[in-house]
């Protein structure tokens, strides 16, 4: 019984060298300093850029044709209501039958022919709701430039989400390959007496655990190769490969030194509720000015006929009449006038609330996107030192074990730690990016990054 044991354990040494030479991605070979060494690895497809996303996200983009379109309606609006302070000339032509005295439904005179003029020169009221659809036209100006920077933020997130999937997909796959290798050593010792089964259950759980992550991760790249190709318009069976050398650090400006400045001045919220105020202002003008008169320059030329007796009721008729001058109309007593300055003034007071409201909301909200750049900063610089100290005690554990001072299982361990290093380096650099997008975005600076 001691000889067969004797020979069994003889056999398993002979064993652990040749395997130790059929094991993948030497530690010596990586570099600790370059933590995009292990990441890259021959692509599956054409590799498609971050700024090529971009670009086909905002030309495929039905919420940035909507908000195009939304602007263009604004900007009509404005020119309906500029229009009463331009020429008005109108013009046409009929019949009618008289029986008494000659009079038109709306008390003009029955023509033949006739042609009329009108403009306003002075209507504070319509002029106040001119500014008051121009400032809201601008609003709409400012939903469009956000909506194109929310594009943009959606299809660089996503593209940037699809690089770390797939960059740890790679990174999991070796790991897959270092738990396959212990679970068959661990066998092999188990059939040799030489290792409970429960270590070997420990092992396979292991393995299992990562086959878990995988399907997780290959999940997710589905979800996001598909949200991408809606963006984008891409076809369905080309395959979508992110690089993994494009990212917003080597793009992108460094964001202004005053940042909170930026995010204020740049914010479209408090852009948007500061035209609303001047908005609410201009209606609250208008409405005062309904205390004025209004001032219209009218003309009109007309063509009458005899058919409709005329001459009966006048005493001379003649055939071609013409009638130009200045209409002004005083009010001098209008009960609603009173309660649309009401209606407006209350108006305006909650548009001014509401625009505080919104600045300390903008200020608030600009003093965490820096704080969260800050975090993400040093939550990268940790997860790098932690993988450069893992790549490093990966490389002393293989040179143990070339020495013959280390066995498989803590070679094959040390690269499964050195691997979860890997994917916690890949998870806080795109924590980091996504911050760095989300700042860039609230200081104005996507439109240097993606113009």
């Amino acid at each position: 019984m001691k000889i067969a044991c004797t020979v069994t354990i003889c056999s398993l040494l002979l064993c652990v060298p040749a395997m130790a030479q059929q094991t993948p991605h030497s530690a010596s070979s990586q570099n600790p300093s370059d933590p995009n060494t292990k990441a890259q690895a021959a692509p599956a497809g054409p590799i498609v850029s971050l700024a090529e996303v971009v670009r086909l996200a905002l030309a495929h983009s039905p919420d940035l044709a909507l908000a195009r379109v939304r602007y263009s309606v604004a900007k009509n609006t404005v020119g309906v209501d500029r229009s009463s302070f331009l020429p008005n000339l109108y013009t046409g032509s009929g019949a009618a039958y008289t029986n008494g005295f000659p009079q038109t439904p709306s008390g003009s005179a029955p023509a033949v022919f006739e042609m009329s003029y009108n403009q306003a020169l002075l209507d504070k009221q319509q002029r106040g709701q001119l500014h008051a659809d121009e400032d809201l036209a601008k609003n709409e100006e400012v939903a469009y430039q956000n909506a194109r920077e929310n594009v943009i933020v959606s299809a660089a997130s996503s593209y940037l989400e699809l690089a770390d999937v797939q960059r740890s997909l790679q990174v999991l796959q070796g790991e897959r390959g270092s738990a396959q290798q212990i679970l068959d050593l661990m066998q092999q010792r188990e059939a040799a007496g030489l290792e409970l089964p429960m270590a070997v259950t420990q092992s396979q759980l292991q393995l299992a655990k990562v086959e878990q992550r995988i399907v997780h991760y290959r999940d997710r790249e589905q979800v996001l190769t598909e949200q991408l190709r809606k963006m984008t318009g891409l076809p369905a069976d080309q395959p979508l490969q992110a690089s993994s050398d494009d990212t917003l650090a080597s793009e992108s400006a460094q964001p202004a030194s005053n940042v909170l400045t930026d995010v204020v001045e740049h914010s479209s919220a408090l852009q948007e509720a500061e035209n609303y105020r001047l908005a609410r202002q201009q209606l609250l003008r208008g409405a005062k000015g309904s205390y004025w008169p209004t001032i219209d320059i009218i003309g009109e030329y007309s063509v009458l006929s005899k058919i409709n007796n005329y001459q009966e009721f006048f005493s001379k008729f003649q055939r071609n009449n013409v009638n130009v001058g200045i209409q002004v109309t005083i009010p001098i007593f209008a009960a609603k006038t009173s309660s649309q300055v009401a209606l407006a003034r209350s108006d305006f007071d909650e548009a001014n609330l509401e625009l505080a409201a919104t600045r300390s909301a903008v200020e608030q909200g600009a003093e965490q996107k820096v704080q969260a750049l800050k975090e993400a900063d040093a939550a990268q610089e940790v997860a790098r030192l932690d993988l450069q100290l893992a790549q490093e005690q990966l490389q002393d554990r293989e040179a143990q074990f070339n020495q013959g001072h280390a066995t498989l299982d803590q070679l094959e361990q040390a690269r499964v730690v050195e691997n979860e290093k890997w994917l916690a380096f890949l998870d806080a650099g795109l924590s980091h990016e996504r911050a760095q997008l989300d700042l860039l975005q609230a200081t104005g600076q996507l439109a240097k990054v993606f113009p």
